[in-house]
């Protein structure tokens, strides 16, 4: 703390009552609460059962055969007199303040306030006092044990924009909330600050509506702003928005005194020096921010499935795919190299970029050698949809940084043979290749890339064979373009690649329910004709899809460049196939090894 105040700054520290339904529960979890036996030894170290109790038995939000059960009130005491012990131990420490975590996104406070899952007969459930009286009785208990002028923020999410179990509203549905209305929060927010809250901190959402709380890149720019201004009117006490917050909405909000600050965190674990760059004038310099959440949030799931989120993750959150250094500073890091080297770099991918990057900042002179005339490789086609406007930034601040660093480039330059160049080191950043369909009449389909660079034309019913992530974007781009796409998908659910948080996945299930985009899973494509797609179901009965045009995105292979040695080094989907994260992470590892 005395480093922090030294600076100018203060800190609040986030108190969280739990995450009751909410909680991620993986298969080793499930194994725990449904095996009693190894449940009662592993209790001490790990006690899952305890970490998702809920207001009611509920559906847990993660786990289809896991029920919630209830948590009792002495366990609710428990929590509030360690809020105010907790409190106390920070205000010794000189903590600034103390956010209560959360009347939010659907965690544990947040749950018992929300009707659909507090069905409770006690003080604690039922109207609309006793609804909220867990989340008054722990500032109470915070503000006995700290004063009352110690200042306490909370943590709330104006609307759910919850339709019921596992089920989101996407922006502008019509629908019915069993959460909290837009009416109800207007009470709340001046229930609890008369309560004695000093600052509430806003968005919308719960984990049922992830995307809300968690915006992916496919959600609106400040896409909780209206409702937070909104509540603002309730309320005397500072009101903060978050939630993919632009620069200008947000200080325009502020200066028209619509909300009284904005709330970022996703930005800063990307580039913590964002605001000080802002404030130098040097915004060509920040490395931005895509909303992928495949590092800082990876708690994913799919049909039929646990949390599917790896243990690495698990015990590593807020990390971030494009900057590896935040929150691993012990495992990459910038340290001169003993040897300077030159070094080729076989093709100019983000994989190859950030190496390069890497690689200069060390002291050694990489060249990349590129086969077309642009830098980006696959990205180029990721980011070309339209709402994938900070991708195009990433690769710009790419260029940016290379021409920054002095890092030659020599395009149209194919490498065939590394002998060919005469330098110390090789790193293959070739990437991946689309995988072929072998099915008859694959010739008459476009491929993901040719569509995303606009190379083919597509009639207005579009067939997309593959529902990965990939195939997913391609029908959303579609369907915001007013054109009727269908999806077919052989695996029992859309988008089941591994580290993609569920709040992305969730919100592209959800906007193909909301807007009766036809998806057939486990259905395999046979044939593909001019005019339709004959597709098999599981029971192998075939029929007939008929389309304008068909696009395949079956996945990639990696395409590596030929040549073995101690010199050579692969990194991104050139070694295997994987995500944004994996080849710039791999980029670091092999960069920081020469």
């Amino acid at each position: 703390m005395d480093e922090i105040h030294k600076t100018g700054a203060k800190l609040f520290i986030q108190l969280t009552a739990g995450c009751g339904r909410s909680f991620a529960l993986n298969d080793l979890m499930v194994t725990l609460i449904q095996n009693k036996t190894l449940g009662k030894l592993a209790k001490p170290i790990l006690d899952p059962e305890f970490y998702s109790l809920a207001p009611s038995p509920t559906p847990n939000r993660w786990a289809d055969n896991i029920t919630s059960k209830e948590i009792t009130k002495e366990q609710i005491n428990q929590i509030v007199y360690a809020f105010g012990e907790t409190a106390r131990l920070y205000i010794e420490a000189g903590v600034d303040g103390i956010e209560v975590h959360a009347v939010h996104e659907g965690y544990l406070l947040d749950q018992f306030t929300l009707p659909y899952v507090n069905s409770r007969t006690d003080e604690y459930g039922g109207s609309f006092e006793n609804r909220y009286r867990f989340a008054v009785e722990i500032l109470q208990e915070i503000k006995k044990k700290c004063g009352n002028d110690y200042p306490v923020s909370l943590r709330y999410s104006v609307v759910s924009k919850t339709k019921g179990f596992r089920e989101g509203a996407i922006p502008g549905e019509s629908y019915t909330e069993v959460g909290r209305t837009m009416e109800e929060s207007e009470k709340a927010a001046k229930y609890l600050q008369d309560a004695g809250y000093d600052m509430l901190s806003c968005d919308n959402g719960t984990y049922d509506a992830w995307y809300w709380p968690h915006p992916p890149v496919y959600m609106p720019e400040n896409c909780n702003l209206d409702d937070v201004a909104h509540i603002k009117k309730f309320v005397d006490i500072p009101v903060v928005c978050a939630g993919r917050m632009t620069l200008d909405a947000g200080a325009k909000a502020v200066q028209n005194g619509d909300i009284d600050a904005v709330a970022v965190g996703r930005q800063f674990l990307t580039d913590p020096e964002w605001f000080e760059k802002v404030l130098e004038d040097r915004e060509e310099d920040v490395k931005p921010c895509i909303s992928c959440q495949t590092a800082c949030i990876t708690m994913s799931r799919s049909n039929g499935t646990n949390n599917s989120q790896t243990m690495d993750d698990s015990t590593h959150m807020c990390r971030c795919a494009l900057n590896p250094q935040t929150m691993q500073s012990y495992k990459y890091y910038i340290q001169e190299a003993k040897v300077k080297k030159n070094v080729a770099i076989i093709c100019g991918g983000v994989g190859g970029m950030e190496a390069a990057l890497v690689l200069k900042k060390r002291g050694h002179t990489p060249v990349i050698y590129e086969k077309s005339s642009q830098l980006g490789g696959v990205f180029i086609a990721a980011a070309a949809p339209e709402f994938k406007s900070h991708d195009k930034k990433l690769l710009k601040w790419y260029e940016t940084q290379l021409r920054k660093e002095g890092i030659e480039v020599h395009f149209n330059h194919e490498v065939k043979e590394l002998t060919d160049l005469n330098v110390d080191d090789y790193v293959i950043a070739t990437g991946a290749v689309e995988k072929k369909l072998r099915i008859p009449g694959a010739e008459n389909a476009i491929s993901a890339i040719d569509y995303l660079l606009g190379r083919s034309d597509v009639g207005n019913n579009v067939i997309i064979i593959g529902g990965g992530l990939t195939g997913c974007e391609i029908a959303y781009d579609l369907h915001r373009k007013g054109k009727s796409p269908i999806l077919v998908e052989m695996l029992n659910d859309i988008i089941t690649a591994p580290n993609l948080c569920l709040a992305n996945s969730s919100f592209l299930r959800d906007y193909f329910k909301a807007n009766q985009v036809p998806v057939y899973l486990e259905h395999r494509s046979k044939e593909i004709h001019k005019d339709g797609v004959v597709v098999a179901d599981k029971n192998g009965n075939e029929f007939t899809l008929p389309c304008d045009s068909v696009i395949l995105s079956v996945g990639y292979d990696p395409a590596p460049l030929e040549g073995s040695g101690k010199n050579i080094y692969v990194v991104g989907d050139a070694a295997k196939v994987g995500n944004l994260r994996s080849a710039i992470w791999s980029a670091w590892d092999v960069a920081m090894k020469i």
